[in-house]
Parts: structure tokens; sequence; C-alpha cells
């Protein structure tokens, strides 16, 4: 495939470029990259320069190749027998001096890293306008590989099908696109760099192209200065205008960056110095008219016709660049092919049909380029550039099936497209119709779908126990698949059809938790729920009983019982800290015998975060349910504060509402719903009103649920004091005294209390919303501690870690976002052994038969085991100090050493008294205390 790209683009730089050149030697060129395979570090590496033929002078390739790597370069690529020459010296069609040399290297690179490929040669075309001495200014380009298996392989770097070398004319807006595209599918963005004449070293004296000193003006005006920009997601060049004629160079870095789980890291770039040549002539730009960007379903076909136009009438050439002509698998076309001047307006029609190897998330550039025909002079363009989107379809004909055990099955239909990697099932409380465009991927935020699982493509079928908690009693499930591409083209499907499945009402279903009264210690909350209306009454006779159960938080245990045994179905709660909780609540059945029937699933309280910033607060609220908070019958939630009746400061009335669909859960209060901005010295208390529903037409709706009563004040920056924190985890050797010598459950735990006093600049009364935890492996400096979680207890524990090694400081978190400076630092550390006998008998008894560290095998009852060591570096010695053993632990050789009694030769040592030293490395956190040398003696017996 990438074999035809080349010759069809190196053909076609015969055909079009061409100009009367009386300079000398190098004007543009480029580095371009592929990897051999994934499975090697092989690359093959193509130097292309664009040069002055006239004069006699020296061919291309005399420069030096550079890898980057610290391996040896190439000092003259075309004398070198790893180079070989792919183009050299070929006159672009119609002569005039102008040609192109291209070379092909191939390079095996060590390992991973970031490698710098450049290539430096002298010297540049002469008269270069902007730059000092062109002539005598070496030619550098650049290009990075950035090898890293985390990132996955990348074995395309970004291709340029446009050549470098272009014209404009004095006073006409000057256009160029390098038609840039990726095989692989990953990103592209384009950005200006100053051309260089060496590594990190620019040209003497460059100026960018729209500089007064050239007498630019924007088209059509005669003071407007001259401006100069790249697109950077297309890379479309506009200088307008260029002024001075005369031979101009710019540089421009393409930048390839891939997708993954949802950031985006740069794997590659290339650096490309074009020249543009500008002369005075009398011709107008001709114009492009070109379609809306266009999103398409694989297996649709695309089709258009692109026209060119000419104000003077002049015929038009119509051309298209883009790396979809190049597929190996339905490739598009266009007519008429090849492009050729035509009277205008000129047409081009661009036909692809797609398939599923399409599929990705960034869209196709297809660039069209129209040039004129005039009489006489330098002929002009225009580039345009249509985005193309190929979209997967829809996962079809899901269907969902409502089980007696409170479980939903869905099915669906063999998915179309078999390089897709999942399908996702999706899933939230209640209808919700979408319609989307056709741009319009995945499920929308705005839904209130939830990502519920992923299953591979292969899938047909799954089965929903809600993770084993079993689905809501009363509660209407509605589902929708996606399908998901891998990576780098991360495409994705439209949504599916919705499927719902109703259960029913055959045990308790909360349909309230409201605040009723914000309190440290007097808080208030009604709970209210719905009896089992569809129970079995033989096999649980009524009447039915509930006892109310409450735990702290959104979600986790319900350990304290609230209420004892009754047939109310409504409970005010009281004597809670609503202030700064949220709590959640569960109601256990029972029948007239006073047997447990079954439980409710749960539900939290409507909590409310204020977010103070400058003349504004932002509120946020969420509350873990099991009916839906965003429905398309009511979407508005409702904000109310205080300070808005005059005759009242303190009563809290209705301000506004929120479309949660469209905005979350979220509303930023800057006092314009009246037009009264928030005054910094004031503090502001809100309440939320929720709107939800079960989406059953026998659960009454909307269910209206209160928050608590929040405050906070605008630009509150007063940080909290830091907490003092402790450490709570036993001493390494108590943890490990009686385990054995595979034990590998490490873990760290951290409590910490509030400070007593005040400290300099910090509120010890703020209110606490919750903690940071940061941890460090070695606690050398602050620089190496990373963000670990937030919570809101006062304790954590630090599990699944590779070794009790590590340290940790805490921050404290107030209501309005302000953080503390950090606690007190606390650190654990390793408790290593490592102890050698004096004695082993190397006579194949099965016993004692090798010198190895003591450990719970060894015949001494006291031993312990080896712990936390790195690494073993094992000499024995004769009684005259000579080494006649080396061992060095790594790879398959353990710390344990294993010592058999013979020498480095293979000979069994005779019985008598030897010398070791053993330069030890310990999984300590301070490097000063991680190596010691053991010297002592073993006596072989046989």
């Amino acid at each position: 495939m990438f074999q035809r790209i080349r010759t069809i683009f190196f053909t076609f730089l015969l055909v079009v470029l061409g100009y009367s050149a009386s300079a000398t030697h190098i004007r543009a060129g480029e580095i371009t990259v592929e990897r051999v395979n994934c499975q090697s570090k092989a690359f093959v590496i193509y130097i292309t320069g664009y040069i002055d033929l006239v004069g006699g002078q020296v061919p291309f390739g005399g420069g030096e190749l550079d890898f980057g790597d610290g391996s040896e370069s190439i000092v003259n690529i075309r004398d070198d027998p790893r180079a070989t020459i792919l183009i050299d010296e070929q006159p672009i069609e119609g002569g005039n001096g102008v040609g192109i040399t291209r070379f092909r290297v191939e390079h095996t690179f060590n390992g991973n890293g970031i490698f710098i490929i450049s290539y430096t040669e002298p010297n540049r075309n002469g008269g270069i306008v902007n730059m000092d001495n062109s002539i005598e200014t070496p030619f550098y380009v650049e290009t990075m590989v950035r090898i890293d298996a985390t990132l996955g392989c990348n074995l395309h770097l970004p291709q340029m099908l446009v050549p470098p070398i272009d014209f404009g004319c004095s006073g006409v807006a000057f256009y160029h696109n390098p038609g840039a595209f990726d095989v692989d599918g990953d990103s592209l963005a384009f950005e200006f760099v100053t051309p260089r004449k060496a590594k990190d070293t620019p040209v003497d004296n460059y100026r960018a192209l729209n500089n007064p000193e050239f007498g630019g003006f924007q088209e059509g005006t005669t003071n407007l200065p001259a401006t100069l920009s790249i697109d950077p997601l297309t890379g479309d060049i506009v200088w307008n205008s260029p002024g001075v004629t005369g031979e101009y160079n710019v540089a421009f870095m393409v930048k390839e960056y891939r997708r993954i789980d949802g950031e985006y890291f740069l794997i590659g770039s290339v650096v490309r110095d074009m020249q543009i040549i500008v002369d005075d002539c009398d011709n107008n730009r001709p114009e492009l008219d070109l379609p809306d960007d266009i999103c398409v379903e694989a297996g649709e076909t695309v089709n258009f016709d692109v026209y060119g136009t000419d104000q003077d009438g002049d015929p038009v050439k119509l051309e298209v660049f883009s790396g979809v002509l190049y597929f190996p698998n339905s490739p598009a076309t266009y007519t008429p092919d090849p492009p050729d001047f035509q009277p205008q307006p000129g047409k081009i029609t661009f036909d692809w049909t797609t398939d599923c190897g399409h599929v990705r998330e960034q869209p196709y550039l297809v660039t069209f380029k129209v040039t004129d025909d005039p009489p006489q002079g330098v002929p002009l363009v225009e580039f345009g550039t249509v985005n193309i989107i190929v979209v997967a379809p829809a996962p079809q004909n899901l269907q969902s099936t409502v089980n007696a055990d409170r479980t939903i099955d869905l099915t669906w239909d063999d998915y179309s497209c078999s390089n897709a990697e999942v399908i996702q099932i999706w899933r939230r409380v209640d209808e919700y119709p979408l319609s989307p465009d056709d741009c319009e991927t995945g499920m929308p935020e705005y839904a209130g779908y939830a990502l519920l699982d992923e299953v591979q493509v292969t899938t047909t079928s799954y089965h929903d126990d809600n993770h084993g908690s079993l689905l809501a009693f009363d509660a209407n499930y509605c589902y929708r698949l996606v399908a998901i591409f891998p990576s780098p083209q991360n495409g994705e499907s439209y949504v599916s059809n919705e499927a719902c499945g109703l259960i029913s009402a055959e045990g308790p279903a909360i349909t309230h938790v409201t605040v009723d009264k914000t309190g440290v210690s007097d808080g208030e909350i009604t709970v209210s729920w719905r009896g089992p209306f569809e129970i079995d009454e033989m096999l649980f006779p009524p009447p039915y009983s509930y006892e109310l159960w409450r735990g702290e938080g959104f979600e986790g245990s319900t350990g304290i019982r609230v209420m004892t045994m009754s047939s109310d179905t409504t409970f005010r709660d009281t004597g809670i800290n609503t202030e700064e909780n949220p709590y959640h609540y569960v109601v256990k059945l029972f029948d007239s015998n006073g047997q447990e029937i079954i439980d409710s699933n749960p539900a939290s309280s409507v909590y409310l975060a204020p977010s103070p910033s400058e003349a504004a607060i932002g509120l946020d609220w969420s509350a873990h349910v099991p009916w839906s908070n965003n429905t398309a019958a009511f979407p508005n939630h409702y904000i109310y504060r205080d300070h808005v009746d005059d005759s009242d400061a303190t009563k809290l009335v209705l301000i506004d509402s929120v479309n949660v669909n469209t905005e979350g859960f979220y509303y930023f209060d800057d006092g314009s719903f009246n037009n009264n901005p928030l005054n910094d010295q004031i503090v502001y208390c809100y309440y939320v009103v929720t709107q939800g529903s079960y989406g059953n037409p026998n659960v009454e709706k909307p269910q209206i649920n209160l928050s608590q009563i929040t405050c906070a004040q605008p630009n509150d920056s007063v940080i909290p004091c830091p907490p003092e924190l402790f450490l709570a985890t036993e001493d390494c050797s108590t943890i490990l005294a009686n385990q054995p010598c595979g034990y590998n459950d490490f873990h760290n735990e951290i409590a910490w209390s509030k400070r007593l006093t005040d400290g300099e600049g910090c509120d010890n009364e703020d209110q606490i919303k919750g903690y940071n935890i940061y941890f460090s492996f070695t606690g050398e400096g602050q620089d190496t501690f990373e963000f670990l979680e937030f919570v809101q207890d006062t304790s954590y524990l630090h599990s699944d870690l590779p070794s009790f090694a590590g340290c940790y400081y805490v921050t404290a978190i107030d209501r309005s976002n302000n953080e503390s400076i950090p606690s007190n630092i606390v650190c654990n550390d390793n408790c290593p052994y490592y102890e050698l006998p004096n004695v082993f008998t190397p006579n194949d008894d099965g016993k004692n038969d090798t010198f190895r560290p003591m450990d719970e095998f060894s015949d001494i009852e006291s031993a312990q085991c080896p712990r936390f060591i790195k690494s073993v570096n094992f000499k024995i010695y004769n009684r005259w100090g000579t080494v006649i053993y080396h061992y060095q632990s790594g790879g398959e050789n353990s710390v344990y050493i294993d010592w058999d009694g013979k020498d480095d030769t293979g000979k069994l040592l005779t019985s008598g008294v030897y010398y070791y030293t053993a330069d030890v490395e310990f999984d300590l956190r301070r490097p000063k205390d991680r190596f010691q040398q053991l010297k002592g003696w073993v006596h072989i017996l046989y």
C-alpha cells in the first residue's frame, strides 16, 4: 500500500512542480518514518530533499543523518551502504532546475524512548528573503519517534501528500495545505516552528512571512498589516498577503497524538521546511465550492462534487489529496483522473464506498486544490478541506426480558462490524427518547444513562442482576448499546434502540429521602416508601411491617436501625448531622409472622456542595437512588437561596431552575438571575429541590426531594488548618513475625485528627468537607508525592502495595474547596532480613545441599525469611583471597543463591573453610540505607 502511495506521490511531484531557479541547492525537505512491524524496533526512514539542479551543484545527500539514540550517525548518506537512493535528482516536469532526491535508511533502536531523528546538510539555496546568508546556512529537519509499549504500536508517522514548494503573488493572499494524514488514525495537530540550521539552533535572523519589512498588506487593502496563520486541526496555511517578491522559507511541525483512556499523548512529530516563491503577477486567485463536512455510516457511499471557478475566466485544475485514496480495501476515487485543466467552472467528483474498516474517531481530511492557468505569470491556488467521519452502525434489535428474580435479560443481533472491540451496555431508570443527528455517536451525556458493563463484540446477550444487588422494585430499567472500536482509531457507533423492563412491586421501594432540617446534631430527614403491592400473599401473608436502617454517606453498610417494626411507610429520622453528611437508607419487609422477607434497594439523601469563586458560587448536588433524577418528563431541579427578599434576608426563595439533562447537576450563581452580583462580604445559603421518577405509571411522580441547606461565601480564600497525621499500621516486623515467606498482603493504615489550635493564616473553625491523601514511595522531597484519593473519613487503609515502604501526608478541604497546607509527613518502611549460614553439605543427600540464606525450611528453629531483598552480588574466596566463585542475582538468578559448592569452572571444592562477601541491596525507602556488604565464612562438609 505505502509503496503505491510513494509512487503516486512522486509521480505527481514530477508533473506539477516547476519554476525557474537561479539560486543554489536545498529548497525544502522532511523526514518521514514507518515502523517495520510491532514485534521489532526497526524503522524505515525516508529523507527527502527538494533541490536546485542547475549550475553543477553538489548532489543532495552529503549531510549527516542522526538517529537520536546515541548510535553511530551516517555522515554522508549518499555514499553510505546503509542508505538506498529511491529518487536521485529527478527533474520536476518542466525542468527549470528544480529536482527531488529521496533516500531510504533502515535503523533499529535498542529500547524504548523518545528519539529525535535529524538530517543536516549544507547548504540552502541562496537568496532566501527571510533569513540571512541562506546560501551558507545548513538545512536541518527532524522527526520525533516515541517507542513506548504503554502507548501502543505506532506503525506510521504523519505523511504529507502536497509538495512543499508553492507559489504566490505579491498582494494576493497565499493558501497552502500539506495534505497530511495518519494511516493509523491518530490525531494530528499543526504549528509553526522556526527553520533551523542545527538542532535547537534557528537560522540567522529569521523573520516571519508577515514581517512588516516585506511590505505585505492584507489583500485588497493598503493599510492593514499582513497576517500569517496555520489551522491547528487542518494544517491550512494562510499568508494574507505576500509583499516583496522572492523566495521565502517557512517551517511547521505536524504533531501526532494518540488518545488512551481519554488522555492524549504525543507519540510522534514531523518537521517540514518548505519554500514559497513570490512573484509579481496580474492574476486573481481561483475559488473552491466545497460541501459541508460529512458524517457517514460505514457501508454507505460518500459522493459529492467540488467546483472550481476563476474570476479571470482562466481554465482551472482540481486535485484531491487524502490518505483515503490509497486504502488497500475500498479506496476512494475521483474523476477526472488524472486531473487536468478544464474550462471554468471546473468539477471533480469524489466517490468513496465506506466499510467497517474505515470507522474511527478522527475525521478523514480530504483536501482539494484548485489551480488556475493564466496566459502568463504565476498560477495561483486555493485549498479547502472536507472532513469525513465514518461512524459505525448501531447495534440492532435490542430486546429485554424481565425475570421473576429481579433480573433482566438482554439480547441483540450479531454486530455487523467484527473489527469492533467491545459492546457497551448502558442503563438508566425511566425511558428517555433519543434522536441523535448524523454526527452524534456514542451515548450522549444528557440522556442520563450510566455505563453498566462492557462485553466482547461477539456477545449477543447480557444478564443484569445489578452486579449481584438485584434490581429495584417498581423501577422501569431501560437499556441501550454502543459499539466501541480499539485504539488508535477509537471510533464508536450510533446508539442502539432502547429496550425497557419494569420490575414488579414484590418488595418495598423507597420514594423519598428528603432533608427537613439542616444541623450538625439536630438534623432531620423524612423517608417514605411503597409497600409490596404485587407480592404473593399466599407465600407471604399480610399484614406487613417494616424496619428502617440507616448508613452514613451515599452508599455502604446500613448498620443502624432507626425504626423498629411498624406498619408505617413514612419515618422522620432525627438527631443526625445533615449539615456535613448525606445518609442512605434501606427498608426491611416482614410478614404477619414477623419473618423478614426482603430488603428494598438503598436510597440516599440529596447532598449539596458549594464551590465559591470570585463574586460567584457554584453548586453541585448528587444522590444515589434507585429512581432517576434526570428524566425527560421532569428535567428541572430548583435552586433556593437567601438574601433575595428585602423584607427578610434569611428567607430562602426560589431563584432559578436547572435542566439537569442538558446542564448536569450543577448551577453557577453569579447573581445574574436578578442582575444583583454576589457580595464577597455575605455568606449565602442554598438548598436544591430535585425531581425524579421510577418510570412506573403506578408510582406517583415527580418524586420531590430536598437537599440540606449549605452556606458559602464568595471569594473565600482562607484555607483550613491542616490535620495532624498518625501512622496506624503495626510495625513491619510485628506483622511479619508469624507470616510465611510468600506473604505479600502489604498495606498501610493512616489516621488523622483536627488540630486543637489555629495555625498562622488558617481557620480551625472552617467546615471541612473531606481530605486529600498524598503518597510517595520514597518521601524524598515534596515533588515525589502524588495525589492518592479524596475521602471524607479520618482514616485510610492503603492496600495492594508492593511493600510497606512509603510516606503520606494529608490536606483538609473546606466547603469552598480551599486546601490546607500539608499535614506532617508520616512514613513506613520495610524490615529487610537476610542471613547466611556458615556451613552446608553439598553431598546430594537432599539435606542442606546448597548454600542459601536461612528461611522457613532451614534446620534452625529461629530462622526467618529473606525479605525485601532486591539484589545480591555474592563472591566466594579461598584462603589466599582469590575469587573462586561469583554469583549475581537478576533474571533467572534469585536472591537465594543456591550455591552447590562448585567453583566457576564447575569443579567441586574440597572440604574446608571459605570466605564470602555479599553485596546486598535492600528494598528500603532511603537510598543511603539500601546497600550493605555482608562478610563471613562458610564451612563445606561432606
